[in-house]
C-alpha cells in the first residue's frame, strides 16, 4: 500500500471514530478536577499513537496495548493506536499532525526533522541492558548456508528492511561504502524485505542470502541478543536462532527516540514522559514489551543525541538524486 493510500485510509478511519471518541472523552473528563489544565482535552479528543512497520500487525498491536491503557489512563482521553504497513506511513502521519507519537527509528527521526525540524521532539532513548544507549545492525544467513563472513557475500543477494529504517538500511549501506563495497559489483541483488520481521522470513524461505537487521549488541548473539527484532521473534515464537547465523556486526548505532508531536500542549508532553520516565520501575512488564526486549528504562535525549544520523541521512539523500 502506497503513503497516500495510507494516509486516506488513517483519515478516514479517523473521521468515522471522532463522534465517538468526543463522547468517549466527555465520560472520561467527569473523572477529572475542573481545573484550566483540563481545556486542553476538548482541543485533544484522542492521543494517537503510530506503530512502526517491521512486525506483524497483530503483534504489535499486543505488544503495545499496554501502553495505550497506561496513557489513556492518566490523559483522561481515549489513546488509539495506528499500526502503519511501512515507516515511512507513521513518518508521514506525524509530519501530517495525524499521530501524536511514536517510537522511531533513528534515521526516520532525521528524515522527519529534515522535512519539519518542527514536527516531532525526541524525548527518551531505551537504555540497553548495561546502561548504554546504542545498539547494532547485525547482519544474518541461514545455519546451513555456506556464508560465515561479510567476504563471503560476494555474489550473493541481501535483503534491507526498510528505506527509513537506521540499522536495516542506512548505517550498513554506510558502512559497506566506508569498507570499499560497491553493492551493484559486489551483490547479486539487493532488495527490502518489507520490514525487520519480514526480511528475517524472507531469507529463512531462501529469497535472500542474507538480511540486516536491529539487536541490542548485548548478550548472546545465538539467543537473538537481549533485546531487538530477532529476541522479539523469538518472544513471538516466530524464530529460533539455531535456523540463522550472525556473519557481521556494524559499529555502535544511537538508539532511536520516542517522539512527541512539538505542538501538543506541555501537560500532555509532562504527562507521557513522567509516565515513561519512571515505568520500568512501576510498569516492568510493559517496558519489556513496548522496548523490544530488556534494558535498564528510558534515558532522556534532545536533537543533539541524533546529529550524527541526520547529517548520514542528509548525505544518503543527496547521493539519491
Amino acid at each position: 500500500m502506497g503513503i497516500i493510500a495510507s494516509i486516506l485510509i488513517w483519515r478516514s478511519f479517523m473521521k468515522t471514530k471522532a463522534i465517538a471518541a468526543l463522547l468517549v472523552t466527555a465520560t472520561a473528563l467527569s473523572t477529572f478536577p475542573l481545573t484550566a489544565s483540563a481545556d486542553w482535552r476538548s482541543d485533544l479528543p484522542v492521543f494517537r499513537i503510530g506503530l512502526l512497520g517491521g512486525e506483524n500487525e497483530a503483534d504489535r498491536l499486543r505488544n503495545n496495548d499496554c501502553l495505550r491503557v497506561a496513557l489513556e489512563e492518566r490523559l483522561g482521553v481515549p489513546v488509539e493506536m495506528f499500526p502503519a504497513p511501512d515507516y515511512a506511513g507513521v513518518m508521514q502521519g506525524l509530519l501530517a499532525g495525524q499521530l501524536d507519537y511514536a517510537a522511531l527509528g533513528a534515521s526516520a527521526y532525521a528524515g522527519i526533522y529534515l522535512q519539519d525540524a518542527n514536527a516531532v521532539e525526541p524525548i527518551f532513548v531505551s537504555a540497553e541492558a548495561d546502561g548504554s544507549t546504542g545498539y547494532i545492525a547485525p547482519m544474518y544467513v541461514r545455519a546451513d548456508s555456506d556464508i560465515h563472513s561479510l567476504e563471503d557475500m560476494e555474489g550473493h543477494s541481501l535483503a534491507y528492511a526498510d528505506p527509513n529504517s537506521t540499522s536495516g538500511y542506512i548505517v550498513p549501506r554506510f558502512e559497506l561504502r566506508r569498507a570499499g563495497i560497491v553493492e551493484e559489483d559486489f551483490f547479486s541483488r539487493t532488495g527490502f524485505g518489507g520490514g525487520h520481521e519480514q526480511a528475517v522470513i524472507a531469507v529463512l524461505q531462501g529469497q535472500y542470502d542474507a538480511g540486516v537487521t536491529w539487536a541490542s549488541g548485548q548478550g548472546d548473539p545465538a539467543e537473538g541478543y537481549t533485546r531487538g527484532n530477532l529476541r522479539r521473534m523469538i518472544d513471538n515464537g516466530l524464530l529460533d536462532m539455531s535456523d540463522l547465523r550472525i556473519i557481521w556486526e556494524s559499529p555502535i548505532i544511537p538508539n532511536g527516540p520516542v517522539v512527541i508531536r512539538q505542538a501538543l500542549p506541555q501537560e500532555v508532553k509532562d504527562i507521557v514522559s513522567d509516565y515513561l520516565a519512571n515505568q520500568l520501575e512501576t510498569d516492568a512488564q510493559c517496558y519489556y514489551d513496548i522496548s523490544f526486549g530488556e534494558g535498564q528504562g528510558w534515558v532522556s535525549v534532545d536533537h543533539d543525541f541524533f546529529e550524527g544520523i541526520v547529517e548520514m541521512r542528509r548525505e544518503e539523500l543527496a547521493g539519491s538524486r
